[in-house]
């Protein structure tokens, strides 16, 4: 019985963990809350990257930001090459975006990730400016 048992629980662990990492944000980024970017915007030394779809991009964006879809990173991603030694914003418009794009960033070797907490639907909250 308790074999029988182990053999269920086995496979929905697995799942458990799949689920965990596909759905969480990359672990090498950590979180920038909307308030502590408002107070840094004027850093030329950070990228922003807003990985949101051309069209959302442009209906209102955090100032400065760049637009490269998630969709269209790993294609795009010699845009960033200079970028790799410096700290880059990550969002969209709820984290799993961002999460993915993350974890793209991560493997062409991009080091200082930050998240936005919240992503877009936090600095609209937080009544930040947006750029359109």
């Amino acid at each position: 019985m308790t074999q029988h048992i182990f053999s269920m629980t086995k496979p929905l662990i697995l799942l458990s963990l799949l689920l965990i990492s596909a759905c969480g944000v990359a672990s090498d980024a950590k979180n920038i809350s909307p308030a502590t970017l408002h107070s840094q915007l004027q850093n030329e030394e950070m990228l922003i990257l807003d990985v949101r779809t051309p069209e959302e991009f442009l209906a209102g964006r955090v100032p400065g930001a760049i637009n490269i879809p998630h969709t269209e990173l790993s294609q795009q991603i010699d845009k960033l090459s200079h970028y790799k030694n410096t700290p880059i914003v990550v969002y969209c418009r709820s984290g799993r975006r961002a999460s993915i794009a993350n974890g793209i960033l991560v493997d062409a070797g991009f080091q200082q990730l930050l998240h936005l907490e919240g992503d877009i639907i936090a600095w609209e909250a937080g009544n930040f400016p947006l750029e359109k």
